[in-house]
Protein backbone atom coordinates (compact mmCIF):
# COMPACT_ATOMS: atom_id res chain seq x y z
CA UNK A 1 0.00 0.00 0.00
CA UNK A 2 1.02 3.58 -0.68
CA UNK A 3 -0.27 6.49 1.34
CA UNK A 4 -0.46 9.95 -0.17
CA UNK A 5 -1.06 13.04 1.95
CA UNK A 6 -1.64 16.43 0.34
CA UNK A 7 -1.07 19.80 1.95
CA UNK A 8 -0.94 23.45 0.96
CA UNK A 9 -4.47 24.17 -0.16
CA UNK A 10 -6.37 27.26 0.87
CA UNK A 11 -8.05 30.48 -0.19
CA UNK A 12 -6.25 32.89 -2.50
CA UNK A 13 -7.20 35.87 -4.62
CA UNK A 14 -7.13 35.68 -8.40
CA UNK A 15 -3.61 36.29 -9.68
CA UNK A 16 -2.05 34.83 -6.57
CA UNK A 17 0.00 31.68 -6.01
CA UNK A 18 -0.20 28.49 -3.98
CA UNK A 19 2.09 25.51 -3.65
CA UNK A 20 0.62 22.08 -3.06
CA UNK A 21 2.71 19.25 -1.71
CA UNK A 22 2.07 15.51 -1.58
CA UNK A 23 4.04 13.19 0.68
CA UNK A 24 4.23 9.53 -0.32
CA UNK A 25 4.86 6.68 2.11
CA UNK A 26 3.82 3.11 2.85
CA UNK A 27 4.90 -0.30 4.07
CA UNK A 28 5.21 -1.66 0.55
CA UNK A 29 6.38 1.60 -0.94
CA UNK A 30 9.74 0.82 -2.43
CA UNK A 31 11.59 3.19 -4.71
CA UNK A 32 9.95 6.56 -5.30
CA UNK A 33 11.32 6.71 -8.83
CA UNK A 34 9.35 3.58 -9.72
CA UNK A 35 6.16 5.62 -9.52
CA UNK A 36 4.89 8.26 -11.89
CA UNK A 37 3.04 10.93 -9.92
CA UNK A 38 0.23 13.25 -10.84
CA UNK A 39 -2.16 15.95 -9.77
CA UNK A 40 -5.84 15.91 -10.67
CA UNK A 41 -8.65 18.20 -9.60
CA UNK A 42 -12.42 18.12 -9.24
CA UNK A 43 -14.19 21.47 -9.61
CA UNK A 44 -17.56 21.91 -7.89
CA UNK A 45 -20.25 19.92 -9.69
CA UNK A 46 -17.83 18.56 -12.29
CA UNK A 47 -15.89 15.41 -13.03
CA UNK A 48 -12.33 14.86 -11.87
CA UNK A 49 -9.87 16.22 -14.45
CA UNK A 50 -6.21 15.97 -15.27
CA UNK A 51 -3.86 18.77 -14.18
CA UNK A 52 -0.23 17.59 -14.41
CA UNK A 53 1.87 14.43 -14.26
CA UNK A 54 5.56 13.66 -13.90
CA UNK A 55 7.48 10.51 -14.78
CA UNK A 56 9.34 8.39 -12.27
CA UNK A 57 12.64 9.89 -13.43
CA UNK A 58 11.29 13.42 -13.30
CA UNK A 59 12.40 14.07 -16.88
CA UNK A 60 8.95 13.96 -18.48
CA UNK A 61 6.01 16.16 -17.54
CA UNK A 62 2.60 16.74 -19.06
CA UNK A 63 0.16 19.54 -18.31
CA UNK A 64 -3.46 20.24 -19.09
CA UNK A 65 -3.80 23.07 -21.59
CA UNK A 66 -5.72 25.09 -19.03
CA UNK A 67 -2.74 25.23 -16.64
CA UNK A 68 0.20 25.17 -19.04
CA UNK A 69 2.56 28.06 -18.37
CA UNK A 70 1.03 28.74 -14.94
CA UNK A 71 1.53 25.46 -13.01
CA UNK A 72 4.74 23.50 -12.48
CA UNK A 73 4.98 19.94 -11.18
CA UNK A 74 8.18 18.74 -9.51
CA UNK A 75 9.34 15.91 -7.26
CA UNK A 76 11.89 15.48 -4.47
CA UNK A 77 13.52 12.05 -4.20
CA UNK A 78 14.90 12.65 -0.73
CA UNK A 79 11.60 13.71 0.83
CA UNK A 80 9.47 11.46 -1.44
CA UNK A 81 7.23 14.38 -2.27
CA UNK A 82 5.64 15.79 -5.39
CA UNK A 83 4.74 19.47 -5.52
CA UNK A 84 2.48 21.58 -7.68
CA UNK A 85 3.43 25.24 -7.90
CA UNK A 86 0.39 27.19 -9.03
CA UNK A 87 0.84 30.77 -10.24
CA UNK A 88 -1.53 33.33 -11.75
CA UNK A 89 -4.46 31.50 -10.23
CA UNK A 90 -7.92 32.02 -11.69
CA UNK A 91 -11.37 31.47 -10.18
CA UNK A 92 -11.82 28.51 -12.54
CA UNK A 93 -8.90 26.80 -10.78
CA UNK A 94 -11.15 26.39 -7.74
CA UNK A 95 -11.38 22.66 -7.02
CA UNK A 96 -10.39 19.85 -4.72
CA UNK A 97 -6.88 18.85 -5.80
CA UNK A 98 -5.82 15.22 -5.58
CA UNK A 99 -2.38 13.67 -5.64
CA UNK A 100 -2.08 10.31 -7.40
CA UNK A 101 0.57 7.62 -7.84
CA UNK A 102 0.88 5.20 -10.73
CA UNK A 103 2.54 1.85 -10.20
CA UNK A 104 4.97 2.38 -13.07
CA UNK A 105 7.40 5.11 -14.06
CA UNK A 106 5.73 6.21 -17.31
CA UNK A 107 3.31 9.09 -16.71
CA UNK A 108 -0.32 9.05 -17.80
CA UNK A 109 -2.95 11.77 -17.97
CA UNK A 110 -5.71 9.22 -17.33
CA UNK A 111 -7.04 9.13 -13.79
CA UNK A 112 -7.90 5.44 -14.22
CA UNK A 113 -4.21 4.67 -14.80
CA UNK A 114 -3.33 5.66 -11.24
CA UNK A 115 -3.37 3.17 -8.40
CA UNK A 116 -3.22 5.32 -5.28
CA UNK A 117 -4.93 8.57 -4.35
CA UNK A 118 -4.69 11.13 -1.59
CA UNK A 119 -7.66 12.49 0.29
CA UNK A 120 -7.62 15.81 -1.55
CA UNK A 121 -7.01 19.42 -0.58
CA UNK A 122 -9.32 22.34 -1.29
CA UNK A 123 -8.12 25.26 -3.39
CA UNK A 124 -10.42 28.26 -3.63
CA UNK A 125 -9.60 31.24 -5.84
CA UNK A 126 -11.68 34.36 -5.27
CA UNK A 127 -12.28 36.93 -7.98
Amino acid sequence: QVQLVESGGGLVQAGGSLRLSCAASGRTFSTFSNYAMGWFRQPPGKEREFVAVISGSGFTTYYADSVKGRFTISRDYVKNTVDLQMNILKPEDTAVYYCAARGQSAPSARASAHDYWGQGTQVTVSS
